[in-house]
């Protein structure tokens, strides 16, 4: 579980992450004013957007039809989950989402009444837990068939052990073990110790599951991991220099993959590929060889490993409606 996550060995220069998407609510029933042309200054790690009217903005801009509302109600809710943090207040909103700040404000008040905002402090707002119960609901059922797909990769590899991680919902950014194929294996004989689940696994920064994890989530989150120290507990090659893991990154995104030399336990090299829903990262599938057994990652357990993470990639991916059909 090592240095290396590309076949020549070279990192790749470090590129701008994907931005996770926020969750969404149904929108309040109020109007708001247009929002100005003129450019809001730009937030630390995220491009400057213009101030323009959105769509379904009258011409005059004293009025917004219902959807042109809707689209500013969801920018604002989306900017809480790529801004990062506990609370925002509505100018550091404003400029991030390019909306006036009375919209903002007015949006952030009617979302008090509808349970999808909460004022923590004086100026200052951060979504309420009602938010987190509409994202457990989009998950209910996504995961149905996960053991089925992680035998698959079982038997596809030739017994390796297969492991279903995803984004700990209530510990930021961090990664747990949410299901797993690895027959009649016993994780203790094997080496793997309860310590070695809850405190090196779960750290995005060790493994090749959670380097893949954080190679596709936003940049504050990013940094956040990149402040963490190294887990005591962590393998021989984990990456200690966040400019060698930053480059691993970049690989990561570019490959569709990473490779982990000895980076979690010793003695245990592993591959693993990024589980994403409508263009977020929500997690990885994980396949694990002893050292002995797989020193280099053979293309076939690359591309099998892929493979699974692209079906769990499938099970969570937004469906045409009917409509649309």
């Amino acid at each position: 579980m090592g240095h290396s996550t590309t076949a020549s060995g070279s990192p790749a220069s470090a590129a701008a992450p994907d931005s996770a998407s926020g969750t969404t609510a149904k929108a309040p029933g109020t109007t708001a004013e247009a929002p100005g042309t003129s450019k809001a200054p730009g937030t630390a790690g995220h491009a400057k957007k213009p101030r323009q009217a959105p769509k379904g903005a009258s011409s005059t801009g004293s009025r917004t039809s219902g959807s042109g509302h809707a689209e500013r109600v969801f920018l604002v809710q989306t900017a809480f989950a790529e801004l990062g943090g506990s609370a925002h207040g509505p100018g550091e909103i404003a400029e991030f989402t390019g909306l006036d700040d009375s919209v903002v404000y007015r949006i952030l008040q009617s979302g008090i009444y509808q349970r999808i905002f909460e004022r923590v402090d004086r100026g200052l707002y951060r979504l309420r837990t009602s938010a987190a119960q509409l994202a457990f609901t989009a998950l209910d059922h996504r995961l149905d068939g996960a053991q089925t797909v992680l035998r698959d990769l079982r038997k596809a590899t030739d017994g390796g052990l297969a492991f279903l991680y995803m984004v700990a919902p209530f510990s930021g950014a961090q990664r747990q073990c949410v299901d797993m194929a690895v027959g009649d294996s016993d994780l203790a004989e094997l080496g793997m110790t309860p310590r070695d689940v809850l405190s090196v696994t779960r750290s995005l920064r060790t493994g090749a599951s959670g380097r893949t994890i954080l190679a596709y989530l936003p940049e504050v989150l990013q940094q956040r991991v990149l402040a963490e120290p190294v887990p005591d507990q962590a393998g021989p090659g984990v990456y200690r220099d966040n400019d060698a893991l930053v480059a691993s990154l970049a690989e990561v995104r570019d490959l569709g993959h990473a490779l982990g030399y000895e980076e979690c336990m010793a003695g245990w090299n592993s591959c693993a590929a990024p589980i994403m829903w409508d263009g977020s990262i929500m997690g990885a599938v994980l396949l694990l060889k002893l050292k002995s057994v797989m020193p280099a990652a053979p293309e076939s357990v690359i591309e099998a490993t892929k493979e699974a993470a692209a079906v769990l990639s499938r099970y969570g991916a937004a469906r045409p409606s009917a409509d649309q059909a």
